[in-house]
């Protein structure tokens, strides 16, 4: 899978994307990344990106041209699909579990990164971008939050995680965070491991994984425990229990994410 990103500060990346298993896949060409720089594109001897809105306002607003230009370049590169389009925006839909998957299908992504201000509408309307938001809050620009996009799709990508079973039983995979986690030592500064994770019955670890991760739904995100949220709580704990040895070692629960 390809992913190309425009952006005024290229150098970023792949910045943290280097390292761990989107660093391995990098190198084993599971995935590319290219970034391109705006500027490039950009107008007149001084490379103009922005300019001040119409209707005044704070700010400076990244103008229609140079990202115009830009796209049109590079989602033309011979012998590359056409990538599908998204713009990182504060306003856009959340960046959730589903829309991971989704994208993660896709052969090609070209991801622009607003700075400033905003972008002219007229870029998003006129190549009919995705606008995708990674939380309801603001940033200085979009770099980051095409990292954590890239991040999220690439390990939903065959072969980049170890164990292909971390991708399945991740937080919000069944639309609920994920169960905790414990590891050796059994008990530490006096907190014990649950009794159960080390009872190597794995009928009774799969239904405490499913309750934990529905209380710990309740106490930190009981936006999600819609009717679809509370059915789907149950899809781990079943996998558990089928896949039944490997569950847990020694007393150990395994499955720690890579």
């Amino acid at each position: 899978m390809r992913f190309d990103v425009i952006t005024l500060f290229p150098a970023v990346f792949p910045g943290p994307l280097a390292a761990g298993v989107v660093g391995r896949a990098l190198e084993q060409g599971l995935i590319e990344i290219e970034a391109h720089d705006l500027r490039q594109w950009g107008l007149g001897a001084h490379r103009q990106v922005d300019d001040i809105p119409y209707g005044g306002g704070p700010g400076m607003v990244l103008r229609p041209e140079p990202l115009f230009e830009a796209i049109r370049k590079v989602r033309e590169v011979a012998g590359l699909p056409r990538p599908r389009g998204i713009l990182l925006s504060a306003h856009g839909r959340r960046l959730t579990a589903e829309l991971v998957e989704e994208l993660a299908r896709e052969p090609r992504l070209l991801l622009v990164c607003g700075r400033y201000e905003g972008v002219d509408e007229r870029v998003s309307t006129g190549f009919q971008l995705d606008e995708v938001s990674v939380g309801d809050f603001v940033v200085s620009g979009g770099e980051l939050p095409a990292m954590m996009l890239i991040e999220a799709v690439a390990r939903r990508l065959p072969g980049t995680l170890g164990d292909p079973e971390s991708a399945v039983d991740e937080s919000f995979s069944a639309g609920l965070p994920e169960y905790p986690h414990y590891t050796r030592p059994a008990v530490f500064e006096g907190m014990a491991v649950p009794e159960v994770l080390r009872s190597g019955d794995h009928a009774k670890i799969a239904s405490w994984r499913a309750e934990a991760a529905m209380e710990r739904a309740r106490r930190l995100r009981p936006d999600l425990l819609t009717g679809a949220g509370r059915e789907r709580a149950a899809e781990p704990a079943a996998r558990d229990e089928e896949r039944g040895s490997g569950a847990a070692v020694a007393g150990v629960p395994l499955g720690g994410k890579q």
